[in-house]
């Protein structure tokens, strides 16, 4: 296993000391910081279709998918909150969706010819209604007191992407049909106040995907807001791989392996007017789970190599807390992040996530424990900067201290600068803040007057962003020079020879500098032709001087926006 390529495992740099051994990496990422306790187990599954998380008896129960064939054996492995495995449920025909009761008494699964009804304590049968064939694996969601779950028959499984879909519930003790139905595979999330979302899988006769909201509290779902994303183009259809809805209601996030991440409103499923970052570039949406406490979004991927597989960060997509990034990678971690593989406990203090290996026929329950305690961070007032006058177009630094409760993070915190002048606001980027709390902002200022400097702390999901501070510094013209080489006696035959360098500092000038020429005599003060300057800085003169005794040659350049004025003379005593 690897994180951005380095052997090893790295969680003395980047995880707390309590990651060390787990197998699990976080990405070297700006402001990645650690989970307090990462459990990793292996999965005795082949295949894989569903997660359950019952936080009222603190189990978690997985489902191995086993389609294909009537003759198959399904499997429903338990685990404790700490990673142990306690039981494992057999069934006599696959199984390939798992959803628990509102009060966590119930689990439902959804099997190849029925829909079980397991005790979550004893996790014995409490009944087992039959439902219509399944061959290719069922969604499985509880709403208004019962479950609904999608039956799908083919022939074969190659015929289940495209293959219609049916909706079913439980009456008095028999299948429903609810009416609803569609191509390809339907996947159902469900959500508070007995509401549930339905989501249609891309696939060839579908290649404008629905997305749904429905109220399951009657007789029969009733379809509220619904969606396709295509434009005008045909561009932009939905690629579902993972549903999550907030616990308040008010949003949906979708896990598009075209789009990323889409954070709808759940009203009328349009966009969210804030949504989340992209992704790292190479990972590909896989997964998405809210928080039970709606404190946080987890996002999975599918990627490879150093890149992120899943991301942990405030719910609020305004909230810019710079977000856990972790690697998934290697023989002991899995490659990538499964879809419908995450899940929270209602407390919001776990976070339960399955990976898989790039074959797809290895699987890995990681038990992670986001940070629950968040400490204050402080930026300090006084900032300070060198040289003492700032000049255009020379590097500047603005120096300053921050201060945090807490312990020291794993990772060092990151400050974010911005630079403010007469052409508006300037992105500076992030810099490292050193373990005695001292950072610097390093910057090239590129007007004259005033610049302000504004830097921000971020946090992290253990420390909480700081109070941005302010800091102007005036910015001057820079120095430009003029030094001359002349005889100290010429005569009025031979002329007069001068050569110079001209020299401008801080932001080069736009194109070479002409420099006026003056002469001054016993007749007065005429003007020669003017100069222009090499590009290595050299220029020359050449006179023939009209009268004899002290003459002096004055070069000039006016200065411009940027530069300051420069001036420099030589007297040549000229002889007949």
């Amino acid at each position: 296993m690897n994180t951005a390529r380095r052997p090893g495992r790295l969680a003395a740099t980047v995880l707390a000391a309590a990651l060390a051994g787990t197998g699990l990496t976080v990405a070297v990422a700006p402001a990645a910081h650690a989970a307090t306790a990462d459990v990793v187990a292996k999965l005795p599954f082949t295949t894989y279709s569903a997660l359950a998380v019952d936080s009222v008896h603190q189990r978690v129960f997985l489902a191995d998918a086993a389609v294909g064939s009537s003759s198959n054996y399904g499997r429903i492995a338990v685990y404790t909150f700490q990673g142990e495995r306690i039981s494992t449920i057999n069934t006599n025909y696959h199984v390939s969706g798992l959803a628990l009761s509102a009060d966590a008494g119930t689990l439902y699964v959804g099997e190849r010819f029925r829909i079980s009804a397991y005790d979550t304590t004893t996790l014995a049968l409490k009944s087992g209604p039959n439902a219509p064939s399944d061959n290719c694996g069922r969604e499985v969601v509880v709403a208004g007191g019962k479950p609904y779950y999608t039956s799908q028959y083919t022939d074969y499984l190659s015929q289940c992407a495209t293959a219609t879909t049916t909706v079913d519930t439980i009456v008095n003790g028999g299948w429903q049909r609810t009416g609803w139905n569609d191509s390809g595979k339907l996947l159902l999330e469900g959500g508070p106040n007995d509401t549930f979302v339905m989501g249609q899988a891309l696939n060839a006769s579908a290649p404008d995907p629905f997305l749904s909201v429905f109220d399951g509290s009657g007789e029969t779902p009733v379809r509220n807001a619904t969606r396709r994303f295509t434009d005008d183009s045909g561009a932009g259809a939905l690629n579902l791989k993972d549903v999550a809805v907030s616990p308040d209601g008010a949003k949906i996030a979708l896990a598009d392996a075209s789009a990323g991440t889409r954070l709808l409103n759940t009203g009328d499923l349009s966009d969210a007017a804030d949504g989340y970052q992209s992704l790292p570039a190479g990972a590909t949406a896989s997964s998405v789970a809210f928080s039970g406490d709606g404190k946080y979004v987890a996002r999975g991927a599918s990627a490879t190599g150093a890149t992120p597989d899943l991301l942990v960060q405030p719910a609020d997509p305004t909230d810019s807390t710079a977000p856990l990034e972790f690697v998934f990678e290697g023989s002991q971690d899995g490659d990538r992040v499964v879809p419908r593989g995450t899940e929270w406990s209602a407390d919001g203090s776990r976070l339960f996530t399955v990976t898989t290996n790039t074959a797809g026929n290895q699987f890995w329950l990681h038990i992670i424990q986001p940070p629950a305690v968040q400490y204050d961070v402080r930026l300090g007032e006084t900032l300070t900067h060198s040289p003492a006058q700032a000049v255009a177009g020379e590097p500047l630094s603005v120096r300053g201290r921050l201060e945090h409760d807490g312990p020291a993070p794993a990772e060092p915190l990151k400050v974010k600068a911005t630079r403010t002048d007469a052409a508006g606001t300037h992105d500076l980027g992030t810099f490292t803040v050193k373990e005695d709390g001292s950072y610097t902002v390093l910057d090239e200022p590129g007007l004259v007057g005033d610049a302000t400097y504004t830097v921000s702390c971020l946090g992290d999901l253990t420390h909480r962003p700081a109070a941005d501070v302010t800091h102007t510094v005036s910015v001057g013209k820079a120095a430009s020079s003029i030094t001359l080489t002349a005889p100290a006696e010429a005569s009025m035959s031979t002329g007069v020879h001068i050569t110079g360098t001209f020299t401008a500092q801080g932001k080069a000038l736009p194109e070479r500098a002409t420099l006026k020429v003056e002469r001054t005599d016993r007749k007065g003060t005429g003007t020669l032709s003017s100069v222009t300057v090499a590009a290595d800085g050299t220029f020359t003169i050449d006179d023939l001087p009209h009268t004899r005794k002290d003459t002096t040659y004055t070069v000039s350049w006016p200065g411009d926006d940027l530069h300051e004025a420069s001036t420099a003379s030589a007297t040549v005593d000229v002889t007949r």
